[in-house]
């Protein structure tokens, strides 16, 4: 349950940095956030494809930032 919490957690601070670091590409707070959770799984499964581990949180952290990025990216590219 608690590693569940942090996932969570880290999928939402990661939304929240993905749209700071794409200004003006972020769709509101709350929608940043779960666009975060699901860049979690997209980060980590991008990383797995690439061969690449990341551990500890700080880690984790890095794979669902990336992965929140590219998801805002591809996201922006169909809102217009």
């Amino acid at each position: 349950m608690l590693s569940f919490i942090l996932f969570i957690l880290i999928g939402a601070v990661a939304g929240w940095l993905a749209g700071i670091i794409l200004k003006g590409k972020g769709f509101g707070l709350l929608f940043n956030l779960v666009i975060g959770i699901v860049g979690g799984f997209l980060g980590g499964w991008l990383f797995g494809l690439l061969g690449i581990s990341f551990f500890g949180i700080v880690g984790q952290l890095i794979a669902a930032v990336v992965g929140a990025i590219i998801l805002l990216w591809i996201i922006s590219l169909f809102k217009k």
